[in-house]
């Protein structure tokens, strides 16, 4: 959720979030609306609840012939005050629905528009010229890497096995993740991919993107899209020592996503699936030190693609394709040489304080007090990486040609079809 100090102060800067996200400015109005019934609630329940208190001290004292007439006061004051503490709950939820409706502030330099009007950073690597190049599925399959057929025969479309060599290249990107990642400060984790409703919530996952996500609705439990959820509820409802720096973690799950409406998008091969594995940096940090924090996760991105050696770009994603709970993020795209285009490998998102504020994660300020802390959350390495080293990778006889520093995981330099 968004800080109200800042709805308060600015409440422009918020109607121009929203426009540069693309969403209605007039929800902020709503919000500003449902703070001041909610302030107003509270400080009358306050004042008649004070008033209950001060009449129950001069019943306990007063003569008996003023009894009486005290306790009928006193049950109609007991009236005022249920009705009072019922006006303050209806308050408080038609406030928190009306502070979830506004999606994170977005950060001054993102670019306004939607998906194509991202601003391009800048681009590492020439695309090779490969005549005739062949696509990921089909080298997958050349090379007994990866069977669409059998997957879709045991759990349907968009689902896959990885095989022989396809299964180690997996497990060596993700390896090569969790060793980069502990070199510079994470502690790599393995967490649930199961979560509680609070810690989907909190993570802004079941807004705008609560139909990608799969739910069990008889345990009320949610099959994470990304261990980013898992990560960010590991501290809620806690009060974090940040004196040494931030808190660096990197988790390495499974991933499930429904990919509603996405239909006759993506369906060849493993760019889009329902089932994918992933290490996820995530961050807690103060709010000032959020920005840094940011342009570190992406120059780790940057180390991990220049070890598979593919082409890439960076772009600075417009507000409109942010995802609720982002306020700037920036997306590595590789060259993808069948489709002519980039296409996402890895995102990284500064959520300042909206997620923590959501899931009670705090910090204790150099006055002592507990305050918002934020966080940050980027892709080291996940399973869409495999199109990107096939397709860039693969020589005219077939073969593709392993990244260095994933032969060792791999135990061979070139893969040969089969």
């Amino acid at each position: 959720m968004i800080d109200l100090k800042i709805l308060r102060d600015d409440p422009d800067l918020v109607r121009s979030s929203q426009r540069t996200r693309g969403e209605d400015p007039a929800l902020v109005d709503v919000l500003l609306e449902a703070d001041s019934v909610r302030r107003a609630a509270i400080v009358e329940a306050d004042q008649l609840r004070s008033q209950q208190k001060d009449l129950g001290k001069l019943i306990g004292k007063a003569p008996a012939d003023e009894k009486q007439a005290l306790l009928a006061k006193g049950k109609e004051l007991s009236d005022q005050v249920k009705a009072a503490n019922a006006r303050e709950s209806a308050a408080d939820e038609q406030m928190n629905a009306a502070h979830r409706a506004i999606n994170n502030i977005v950060a001054p330099q993102a670019p306004a528009g939607g998906e194509q009007d991202f601003n391009l950073l800048e681009t590492i690597g020439e695309p090779a010229d490969i005549e005739n190049p062949k696509d990921h599925l089909e080298l997958g399959e050349s090379l007994g890497l990866l069977d669409m057929e059998r997957g879709a025969k045991v759990s349907g479309s968009r689902f896959y096995f990885l095989t022989g060599a396809g299964a180690m290249l997996q497990l060596g990107l993700l390896q090569l993740a969790a060793q980069k990642a502990t070199a510079n400060g994470f502690t790599v984790m393995i967490p649930p991919v199961l979560v509680r409703r609070e810690v989907m919530e909190g993570t802004g996952f079941l807004g705008a993107h609560a139909a990608e996500v799969y739910h069990l609705p008889d345990d009320d439990l949610f099959l994470v899209g990304t261990s980013e959820v898992p990560m960010a509820g590991y501290h809620m409802n806690e009060i974090l020592d940040l004196s040494a720096g931030p808190k660096r973690y990197a988790g390495w799950s499974s991933c499930f996503r429904r990919e509603a409406g996405s239909y006759g998008k993506d369906t060849r091969g493993i760019i889009r699936v329902h089932q994918f594995d992933k290490v996820e940096g995530f961050i807690y940090c103060r709010p000032e030190d959020a920005e840094a924090e940011h342009e570190k996760l992406l120059g780790w991105q940057k180390e991990m693609l220049a070890a598979i050696d593919v082409p890439y770009r960076v772009i600075d994603v417009a507000g409109g394709d942010l995802g609720s709970s982002a306020a700037r993020k920036f997306d590595c795209e590789a060259w993808v040489p069948t489709q002519n285009t980039y296409r996402e490998l890895t995102s990284t998102s500064n959520c300042t304080t909206y997620q923590a504020r959501r899931l009670q994660v705090r910090y204790r300020g150099e006055n002592g007090k507990p305050q918002v802390a934020a966080t940050l959350n980027g892709t080291l390495a996940t399973t869409r990486w495999i199109v990107a080293i096939l397709e860039n990778h693969q020589q005219p006889d077939g073969s593709v040609r392993v990244p260095a520093a994933l032969v060792p995981f791999v135990g061979t330099d070139v893969l040969t079809p089969t």
